[in-house]
């Protein structure tokens, strides 16, 4: 990761030039899923409404993903529950694979966790059950009311959910946590326990602020945890061009819980991930 800044960047894929694809294209994720690769991401129509937001699959058989051809394999979604939806990320777990993303309930414009199995990588299967909706003041800073940014954390015996909360155009966009056992079947809600409080948010006096929306990688001899995220190094940025990545190490608390702690302060020089 410490050299991130010095590689050179490949685009993959293009949008079409119009249709339900061709523009705002976010959050890709990439992954390795038996034996091909798959980039999920949200796109809608090209322009300024964002309200027809979905996600989407491509596929490429390739070895190497930044060769080959990536194939269009369309929209993933929980049939016929086919509303506004973004942020998509995958969980194995008990020999299963689910897809987990932020999406509407076809009633409100609130931004809501949900789950759902897959039959394939590009397929969702039975209901879609939802894990998470803003519910403390600190997931309530908006409007829009936001549950989003999916991502999966394991350790030990736990799955970790980790989300971001709040409106990104926000300083309080933040991180919070679900928890479940490695052994417990994710598409029931009693099987998570949300936390009350955030576990990782804004620290003025360090210029980090919306510190929403993050991932985590393992150092390269595997002993180090880190989480990369990004931030405004300003107040009232909100969720554009100025944000900018970071990325920072983290330990495990007694009971087994992520320890994020705060975040570094801007420009601090840190030690390369182990083993680089």
């Amino acid at each position: 990761m410490s050299s991130l800044g010095s590689t050179v960047s490949k685009t993959v894929w293009s949008p079409p030039g119009s249709g339900n694809a061709s523009g705002n294209l976010w959050a890709p994720e990439l992954y390795f899923l038996d034996g091909k690769w798959y980039i999920y991401y949200s796109a809608g129509p090209a322009g300024t409404d964002l309200g027809r937001q979905r996600t989407w699959v491509l596929e490429n058989s390739a070895a190497d993903p930044t060769t080959g051809t990536w194939v269009d394999k369309g929209r993933i979604f929980s049939s016929p529950e086919d509303f506004w939806a973004i942020d998509g990320t995958v969980l194995e777990q008990n020999g299963k694979r689910y897809f987990i993303w932020s999406g509407h309930n076809g009633i409100d414009a609130i931004q809501r966790i949900y789950i759902s199995q897959m039959s394939n990588p590009w397929t969702l299967v039975g209901p879609r059950v939802e894990l998470s909706h803003p519910e403390y003041a600190w997931e309530n800073v908006g409007p829009p009311y936001v549950n989003e940014g999916p991502e999966i954390l394991k350790h030990g015996n736990k799955t970790f959910l980790v989300y971001s909360a709040s409106f990104c155009g926000t300083d309080q966009y933040t991180l919070g946590l679900l928890t479940a056992d490695a052994t417990a079947d994710p598409m029931l809600l009693a099987s998570w326990k949300k936390s009350d409080k955030p576990i990782f948010s804004q620290n003025p006096g360090n210029r980090a602020y919306a510190t929403g929306h993050n991932s985590f990688f393992k150092s390269k001899d595997g002993q180090e945890d880190w989480i990369i995220y990004h931030a405004n190094s300003n107040p009232n940025e909100g969720c554009v061009e100025k944000r900018n990545p970071r990325m920072q190490k983290f330990t495990w608390n007694t009971d087994g819980t992520p320890n994020f702690g705060i975040p570094v302060a801007i420009s601090t020089p840190l030690a390369k991930p182990s083993g680089e």
